[in-house]
C-alpha cells in the first residue's frame, strides 16, 4: 500500500470532528480524562462543520420572509436553499413538502393536528413516547411489541385488515429504536400499509443520523427527524412528506407567516386567508439558524458518504458488542436477536447492580457518559425488563417511588463522530465495575445518583 493510500484509508476510518472531542473532565479519584460522550441517542454532538457553517452566516443573520434589506434577502434565501438541501437529503417526492419544526415530537405533534376527521392510527408499543403519544385525539390502535421483524409486518397487516377500509388511517413506526438500535423493516410496513389504504409515518430520529433515508425507496408518506440528533444544535427538527393533509389542516400555530391575507368584517371579527405552503405551519419568525443547521449537517453526512460511516459504525457496535459478550453478568436488550441489524444504540442491564449506580460510576470512575433509565420508551423497556426488576439500592432509578423496586437500564450510543478509545474505555470499564466494583461511594440526590463528596 502506498504512503498515500495508506492515509486514504486512515482519513475514510477516522471520526467526523465534532465539538466536545477534547474536553476535559475530573474523576473523582483524581485526574481529569477526556469526555466520552456515549449518549448520541439523546443529542449527537454538533458537528464542527456545522458550527464553523453557522458561526459564518452568523454576522449576516437578518429577519426572514420580512424585509427588503440585503441581510434580510440572504437570510431568506438560506432558509429557503435549507429546506431544499433537506428535501434532496431525504430524496422526497416532486411535490413533498418541508416542514421546519423544533423537534420529532414537534413534527408528530404537528402531523397528529393534522389528521383528517375519523382518522384511526396504528403504532406499536415499542414506539418512543414521541411517537407514542401524540395520537390520543384519534382512534389510536397500540400493537404488542413484536419479536421478529416478519412478526410486525404480520401484526400490522392483522390490524389494518380489521380497520374500517373506508375512513382514513395511518400507521406510526421507527426507523430505528432508540433502546435497542434494531433495525425495524420500514418498506415492508409501509408496503402493508399502503395495501390496505392507509399511510405511514416514519419515525427517523435514530436512524437518518447513521442510514440515508429515502422517502421514494421506503415508500412513507412523511418522515420526521431532529437536528440535535443528527450532529446539529438544538431548537429544530423537519416533518416532510405528501401535502394533502396538511395544506388542508387548520395552521398548526396562529400567526404571522401562517397567514397570507387577513382582513376585518363587518361584524367587527377578522377573515385569514392561511398559506398552503410549508409556511402554513411555521407562523412567527422562523429559526433560520436551525433551519441552517440542520442542512449543513445533511450535507457534511453526505459528503462523508453514509457507505464509509455504516462501515466505521459496525465496527464500533461489534466492539461494544464482543466486549460486553465477554461479561457472563451484563444481558444486552433486544426484540429482534442479536443477528438483527441496528445503528449505535445497545441497552442492557447488569446483575447485581441497580442502572442508576453503574451509569455514575462509569461517569464519576471514567469519565464517560452514558443513559440510564426507560429512555422515553416506557412501554418497550417495561416489555423488555418486565422479569427482570432491579432492587432498590441508594442509587434508584429516578422514575421509582420509594420503596419500590426500580425498572431500568444502561444505554450507550454512538456515531459518526465516536473514536475507537471511548467504545474500548467503555468495555473496559464495564469489565472492571463488573470485577473490581465502585471504588468510591454513591447516593441518591435528587432522584439521580451521585458521588458522595
Amino acid at each position: 500500500m502506498s504512503v498515500s493510500t495508506a492515509a486514504a484509508a486512515q482519513s475514510v476510518c477516522a471520526p467526523l470532528p465534532v465539538l466536545g472531542r477534547d474536553v476535559t473532565v475530573p474523576l473523582v479519584t483524581g485526574g481529569e480524562v477526556t469526555y466520552a460522550a456515549l449518549d448520541y441517542a439523546a443529542s449527537a454532538p454538533a458537528l464542527q462543520r456545522v458550527w464553523d457553517d453557522v458561526a459564518a452566516y452568523a454576522p449576516y443573520y437578518g429577519s426572514v420572509h420580512r424585509g427588503a434589506g440585503y441581510l434580510s434577502q440572504l437570510s431568506t434565501d438560506l432558509f429557503e436553499n435549507a429546506r431544499r438541501t433537506v428535501a434532496e437529503f431525504l430524496d422526497c417526492r416532486a411535490d413533498d413538502q418541508v416542514v421546519f419544526t423544533r423537534s420529532t415530537t414537534d413534527s408528530l405533534n404537528l402531523l397528529a393536528a393534522a389528521l383528517p376527521a375519523d382518522c384511526q392510527v396504528f403504532v406499536f408499543e415499542t414506539e418512543h413516547h414521541a411517537s407514542l403519544l401524540p395520537w390520543q385525539d384519534a382512534r389510536v390502535s397500540y400493537l404488542d411489541a413484536p419479536h421478529t421483524p416478519q412478526q410486525a409486518v404480520q401484526t400490522l397487516e392483522r390490524a389494518l385488515a380489521d380497520r374500517d377500509p373506508h375512513g382514513p388511517a395511518l400507521v406510526c413506526v421507527t426507523g430505528a429504536s432508540n433502546v435497542t438500535g434494531e433495525l425495524w423493516p420500514v418498506r415492508e410496513l409501509a408496503a402493508a400499509a399502503h395495501a390496505h389504504g392507509a399511510r405511514i409515518v416514519l419515525d427517523a430520529a435514530q436512524l437518518a443520523p447513521h442510514h440515508p433515508v429515502s422517502v421514494q425507496d421506503l415508500d412513507v408518506d412523511w418522515v420526521a427527524f431532529s437536528g440535535h440528533k443528527l450532529y446539529a444544535p438544538f431548537g429544530s427538527g423537519v416533518l416532510a412528506g405528501r401535502a394533502d393533509w396538511l395544506r388542508a389542516a387548520e395552521p398548526y400555530l396562529a400567526g404571522g407567516g401562517a397567514s397570507r391575507k387577513v382582513t376585518r368584517r363587518a361584524d367587527g371579527g377578522v377573515d385569514v386567508e392561511w398559506h398552503e405552503s410549508a409556511a402554513r405551519h411555521e407562523a412567527g419568525s422562523p429559526n433560520v439558524i436551525g433551519a441552517y443547521a440542520v442542512a449543513s449537517a445533511c450535507k457534511a453526512l453526505t459528503e462523508a458518504g453514509f457507505d464509509t460511516l455504516v462501515a466505521r459504525e459496525r465496527h464500533l457496535i461489534d466492539t461494544v458488542r464482543a466486549g460486553l459478550a465477554e461479561v457472563p453478568e451484563v444481558r444486552v436488550l433486544s426484540l429482534f436477536g442479536d443477528d438483527a441489524p441496528r445503528v449505535g444504540v445497545i441497552s442492557f442491564v447488569v446483575d447485581g447492580w441497580n442502572s442508576s449506580h453503574f451509569a455514575a460510576a462509569l461517569s464519576a470512575e471514567y469519565g464517560i457518559g452514558v443513559r440510564d433509565g426507560l429512555f422515553c420508551a416506557h412501554p418497550l423497556v417495561r416489555t423488555l425488563l418486565g422479569s427482570d426488576p432491579q432492587s432498590q439500592g441508594e442509587c434508584g432509578a429516578p422514575e421509582v417511588a420509594p420503596g419500590e423496586k426500580s425498572l431500568n437500564a444502561i444505554r450507550v450510543s454512538f456515531g459518526a463522530g465516536t473514536p475507537d478509545e471511548h467504545v474500548e474505555r467503555f468495555v473496559n470499564a464495564v469489565k472492571e465495575l463488573v470485577r473490581h466494583g465502585a471504588k468510591w461511594q454513591y447516593r441518591t440526590e435528587e432522584g439521580r445518583c451521585v458521588p458522595v463528596v
